[in-house]
């Protein structure tokens, strides 16, 4: 469970009702605890209901709920979007948060096609699903609302594994630099957030369970020193994006990595 901070002084998300896909845990379960710290009605979205209520009930049933929906199925978040206005009055803020890996580490020449369809569907389909869906309804309601997606430095630059979620966070970038352009027309901001690694469940899938590990790993290509990566650095960037203190900024990927992407081995 997500430590749940201290109620900000300056609300930045008062009144603002919000969605966070892939909310039961990791980023989305620390980030929806922020939105609601920050003032936000949330909607918890995932496929984990155990979970997802868990988190909802942690949070407080007067300002979140949870939701079952599984992204990769359009009708099923086009419900998720239906249900989130009709219990709350509205939709400002859709965090584009869930995602999976293949469980195998993909490489171009072995790469596994029915696995590298099913991550597509999750992290690429799903997501523009999520933004689409939510993005028609701010239309339809008039609203100047925030999109923020899950991207990766894996968005921008390449690694030795993982070839179909990096291709997948590649799309990601790719549709919020869409988006932003053809949806600023009705005042609303869609960004992205880029994050190295922090300790969550989809990083304990690759050994990643512990601080220790994340620093290991990434510790020697991080220029920022003495800093460990947490779910809650992601989360207030989000929070960010989510709220009027962005009100000028969109198809931006904030990347989240002490660094990272500025090493020159990564960039070669």
């Amino acid at each position: 469970m997500a430590a749940t901070p201290s109620i900000p002084v300056n609300r930045k998300l008062e009144g603002k009702v919000a969605i966070v896909t892939g909310g039961a845990n990791g980023i989305g379960e620390t980030t929806a605890c922020f939105f609601a710290q920050h003032g936000a009605r949330v909607v918890i979205a995932d496929i984990q209901a155990e979970k997802g209520r868990s988190v909802a009930e942690s949070i407080g049933s007067s300002s979140c709920s949870y939701f079952q929906c599984d992204i990769a199925d359009e009708e099923q978040v086009k419900s998720l979007v239906e249900w989130t206005v009709e219990t709350y009055g509205g939709l400002d803020i859709m965090f584009a948060n869930a995602a999976i890996l293949s469980g195998v580490e993909q490489t171009i020449v072995d790469l596994d096609f029915k696995k590298f369809d099913h991550v597509m569907r999750v992290n690429a389909w799903g997501t523009a699903a999520c933004v689409k869906q939510a993005a028609r309804k701010m239309i339809e309601l008039g609203t100047r609302g925030a999109i923020v997606c899950s991207a990766a430095v894996t968005g921008s630059i390449g690694a030795e594994t993982f070839t179909d979620y990096l291709m997948s966070k590649h799309a990601v970038v790719g549709l919020v630099k869409a988006a932003s352009q053809q949806l600023g027309v009705h005042g609303i901001r869609v960004n992205c957030v880029s994050m190295s690694c922090a300790v969550t469940p989809m990083s304990s899938q690759v050994g990643l369970s512990t601080d220790e590990a994340v620093e290991n790993f990434f510790g020697p290509f991080t220029s920022l020193k003495g800093v460990t990566p947490r779910t809650a650095h992601v989360a207030d960037a989000v929070v960010f994006l989510a709220s009027g203190d962005s009100a000028f900024i969109s198809g931006h990927d904030l990347v989240v990595d002490g660094g990272l992407i500025c090493f020159p081995r990564l960039n070669k």
